[in-house]
Formats: structure tokens, C-alpha cells, sequence
């Protein structure tokens, strides 16, 4: 599974369960296949670039910089 098949799982985490927005990739991890996101335990490496992209979809969320 690569990062483009991750992007809407995580869109989807972060609308219905917006607590898991803070979380890390790896943390994640275990979230996304117990969830039944995923069927397997996805690369952390394509969790991390999905991340970057789906926290970039809500600006109310991002940090002040």
C-alpha cells in the first residue's frame, strides 16, 4: 500500500476521529490496520508521506508559524 492509497484512509481517521490528528506515523500504524483501514500493517515510511499531505488539508489544525 503506498502513500496515494493511504491519503483517503487518513482523511477519513482524522474526520471521524479527530484526536488521532496529533499522532506519529507510528502510532498510526497499528491505528489504521486495527481500525480496519488497512488489511496490513502499512509502511511507516508511506504513513509519514500520506501525513504530510492529508495535515495539509486542514489548516485549522496546523501550527502557527
Amino acid at each position: 500500500m503506498n502513500s496515494w492509497q493511504l491519503l483517503p484512509a487518513i482523511r477519513e481517521l482524522y474526520s471521524r476521529r479527530p484526536e488521532y490528528f496529533h499522532h506519529e506515523a507510528w502510532e498510526l500504524q497499528h491505528v489504521l490496520f486495527s481500525l480496519g483501514y488497512t488489511y496490513a500493517l502499512a509502511d511507516e515510511a508511506e504513513i509519514s508521506a500520506a501525513l504530510e499531505v492529508a495535515r495539509g488539508d486542514y489548516p485549522q489544525w496546523r501550527s502557527a508559524a
